[in-house]
């Protein structure tokens, strides 16, 4: 998993309430296991109208907002059904960062799983994130993990509060599988101590 430390981007406004994770990634979609190849999918029966062309008035679609890595969301993002395809195809267009007010659980421990920051701001900062993003490429967001701030176009900061344990996750890039590797050691060990004896 690739670590998160800072990161600098236009930041994408997405104003709307109680998106779920059929909106981030609908269902025809999940036949695949693979992680990689879904970007293109992501909210794609807003991105996308019924002949298959883009739909120009949605956000990702905006030429201010085509390689955002931030999405700035409304209320309770990622509720819904628990599909992992979610933050997969949320991080395979681009967006390593979502900030809300609030987000579904398991959406929310499935973003750090897959190497996706979730920062919950109050709705006082959340507007003013918004009142950033709406100014396209003329503004930028830059998300601190180390220092937990967000600073904006105009020198302006937020703190947001994470769990140490998910943060030194993100920072080193570990996954569940990348977390057990770190005891790789006493892993051998036990099983060297197994070998000692026959009847185990």
């Amino acid at each position: 998993m690739q670590p998160f430390t800072t990161l600098t981007s236009t930041p994408a406004p997405l104003k709307v309430i109680n998106v779920d994770t059929d909106m981030i990634i609908p269902k025809q979609y999940l036949k695949t296991i693979k992680r990689t190849g879904l970007g293109t999918a992501l909210f794609s029966e807003m991105r996308y109208k019924e002949d298959g062309s883009e739909n120009p008035d949605f956000v990702l679609n905006q030429p201010a907002y085509r390689k955002s890595e931030i999405l700035v969301a409304g209320d309770n993002f990622g509720c819904g059904s628990s599909r992992e395809h979610a933050p997969w195809a949320l991080l395979d267009f681009g967006i390593r960062c979502v900030i809300s007010t609030s987000f579904a659980d398991i959406f929310y421990n499935n973003c750090f799983k897959n190497g996706i920051l979730p920062i919950v701001v109050s709705q006082e900062d959340l507007e003013k994130l918004f009142d950033d993003a709406d100014r396209g490429s003329n503004a930028t967001l830059t998300v601190d993990l180390v220092n937990q701030s967000i600073k904006g176009p105009d020198g302006g900061e937020i703190r947001f509060e994470i769990d140490p344990f998910r943060k030194h996750c993100l920072l080193n890039g570990l996954d569940d599988i990348g977390l057990t590797m770190e005891k790789s050691s006493k892993i051998a060990a036990y099983e060297e101590k197994l070998k000692s004896r026959a009847w185990a």
